[in-house]
């Protein structure tokens, strides 16, 4: 990111783009841009927060692709993630002697049904995302493991998290020079899908919008389908999901079949 080929939206640059397009005035207080109109900074932040929370669930972002390294109890077939950690886990994998064996992902019924107490362990073989904790999961997102492992074992967990978001800027330090990867490398979704919601606080969100009829949501939503569709096609070349499980672009005359 130290030299990206776009134009890449710091928060400054960001809250002035948003606020020229829909037409309120700024100032700059602190070394931050903010608007002039008070209700319009109290809606900004959850405006950026509505758009990249929509970018990051549409386009599953391979840089939110990330592990975390925890440890498994002998006795215990349960392993807590802090619900914080992960959006979604991928992949579970309990290290034994240096080497790492990837666990099978199957329902938690099954390891219930198959593994229902400790009386039999080893190494673990099966993962099940079991829900959160007592509290609503609040604190845990918990994964049960089958069988019982028998000794204490060093697991790798694969998974999506959220990106940091570009609010995180908005100080006199950082608002003029800070950037994140979705700033930087999709601006274009970015500002399109924040004036979908800065189209609820004008009060031009109607049962029509998503229709092409000129209304100013329908139209913002529109420019980000568009979009997302490239997008889209992107992040998967990136996972070689492409054409023919390549990192290859479409070309309909010359594909393959799978």
């Amino acid at each position: 990111m130290s030299n990206p080929q776009t134009i890449p939206l710091t928060f400054n640059s960001y809250a002035a783009q948003i606020a020229n397009m829909a037409v309120m005035q700024t100032q700059t207080v602190n070394g931050v841009v903010q608007g002039v109109d008070a209700t319009f900074n109290t809606m900004l932040p959850q405006a950026l927060n509505y758009a990249e929370l929509r970018i990051q669930r549409d386009l599953d972002l391979q840089p939110s692709l990330t592990s975390s390294a925890y440890a498994l109890t002998a006795g215990s077939n349960v392993l807590a993630l802090d619900v914080d950690d992960f959006v979604t886990v991928q992949t579970v994998s309990v290290t034994s002697s240096g080497t790492g064996n990837p666990l099978i992902p199957v329902s938690k019924e099954f390891l219930q049904n198959v593994y229902p107490s400790a009386s039999y362990t080893a190494l673990p073989q099966y993962f099940a995302m079991a829900g959160g904790d007592s509290g609503g999961g609040n604190t845990y997102n918990n994964i049960l493991l089958g069988p019982y492992p028998d000794q204490n074992y060093a697991v790798t967990v694969y998974g999506t998290v959220r990106l940091p978001s570009l609010n995180q800027s908005a100080t006199q330090a950082l608002a003029n020079s800070a950037t994140t990867f979705i700033s930087t490398y999709l601006p274009d979704l970015l500002i399109q899908a924040s004036m979908v919601f800065v189209s609820q606080f004008q009060r031009q969100f109607g049962a029509a919008a998503p229709s092409n009829n000129g209304e100013m949501p329908g139209s913002y939503e529109n420019q980000y389908q568009t979009l997302l569709k490239g997008a889209l096609t992107e992040e998967q070349r990136k996972r070689f999901a492409g054409s023919a499980w390549s990192s290859m672009a479409n070309a309909p005359i010359a594909t393959p079949g799978r």
